[in-house]
């Protein structure tokens, strides 16, 4: 594993119109490309997540796992407005010498493909073998594989969708509501509208999650409650939320929440595309569209969308309790997708094919 910068030192023109004078992304590597450069993947990481896949998707990449550093060389990008190295609200601008904050421009997920572009080029890749990504990172999946119709091979969204919904936009909004009802939004300080972006954590969680979840892991009070009163018991899931907020907050800033999210938000392969179906004709990769049944954020319907006018996609549905959680936690189901999908060739296992589990502790690997 090597975590290292890339530095882009030229102007970077965004969708928006605005410029920056420079950029950098802060990437890992595993394994080492092939004499062919037959052997590339390129991992695309969800809205609170890193460059280190093996971090938050140990299930999948590593030793061991189907996207064995031995086999693969892995690629993963930490997406620009982040705060795990790459250029994003918390970096000094050049050209005023101060850190941007609320200054920083918008980055859409069409903007962070193009910034990957450089990159890959000075990794010297020709052509990518899998591309794979959930959520908002199955978004800038999508986009570059339409940009770019000859750069895959295969490519993997999970749990994603073509054009953000207004149900996802919501979401999004009211959590950037949150953020700015925070009396220290105002403030030009790292820690400025953590206490609102912690409650914007818990909304979230309401969408990454399901009712089979809560049901499942978070029934009856906490230990040190259950006894008292009723007026003085605490709920397990009242804990869990205030315990999700700050989890994130100890990792995470509200700038970069605030500006991720809505370049989400601002995702539609269709922009400047005659339309979204159109775009998604254009893509040529060999393409294994992934949905989680239980998935409200990002339901099933949409995944459907895509397979729909992907030429020739296959499309699966995984049964799972863990709602828009499931594309970082069904990792043996997805697993064997992959292996029927890309290892042999064969159609993968039909819809409904894997036994429905309760949640269990390794839900808290979620960095969607």
């Amino acid at each position: 594993m090597e975590r290292q910068i890339f530095k882009y030192n030229q102007p970077f023109e965004l969708e928006s119109g605005e410029t920056l004078p420079e950029l950098h992304l802060a990437y890992t590597t595993f394994g080492k490309m092939n004499k062919d450069k037959s052997n590339v993947v390129w991992i695309f990481h969800a809205l609170t997540a890193n460059s280190n896949p093996v971090e938050w998707w140990p299930g999948l990449v590593g030793e061991g796992t189907f996207f064995n550093p031995e086999r693969f060389f892995i690629v993963c990008v930490n997406m620009p407005g982040s705060c795990y190295g790459s250029t994003g609200p918390l970096e000094v601008n050049p050209t005023t010498g101060k850190r941007y904050y609320h200054h920083f421009p918008l980055f859409t997920t069409r903007d962070m493909v193009r910034a990957y572009k450089p990159l890959k080029e000075y990794l010297g890749i020709d052509k990518i073998h899998i591309g794979i990504g959930g959520s908002m990172g199955g978004q800038q999946l999508l986009e570059w594989a339409i940009a770019e119709p000859e750069l895959f091979e295969h490519i993997v969204p999970i749990a994603t969708n073509a054009q953000h919904s207004p149900w996802g936009i919501a979401f999004n909004s009211s959590q950037r509501w949150c953020i700015h009802n925070d009396a220290t939004w105002k403030n030009e300080a790292p820690d400025a509208g953590i206490g609102g972006m912690k409650i914007a954590r818990s909304i979230a969680l309401l969408s990454y999650r399901h009712y089979e979840t809560y049901a499942a892991s978070q029934q009856g009070y906490t230990s040190d409650t259950e006894l008292l009163p009723v007026d003085k018991q605490v709920s397990k899931a009242e804990t869990y939320q205030y315990y999700q907020g700050e989890k994130l907050a100890k990792r995470f800033n509200a700038f970069s929440y605030h500006f991720l999210s809505l370049g989400m938000d601002k995702h539609n392969v269709g922009r400047g595309r005659t339309s979204v179906q159109m775009a998604l004709s254009h893509i040529k990769a060999k393409t294994l569209v992934i949905g989680i049944s239980s998935d409200i954020l990002f339901p099933p319907a949409e995944q459907e969308t895509i397979a729909a006018y992907v030429p020739n996609a296959q499309l699966v549905i995984i049964d799972s309790y863990y709602g828009h959680d499931g594309f970082l936690l069904e990792y043996e189901s997805i697993t064997q997708h992959l292996e029927s999908f890309i290892g042999s060739g064969k159609p993968p296992i039909p819809k409904g094919g894997k036994e429905m589990k309760p949640p269990s502790p390794k839900e808290e690997l979620s960095a969607v």
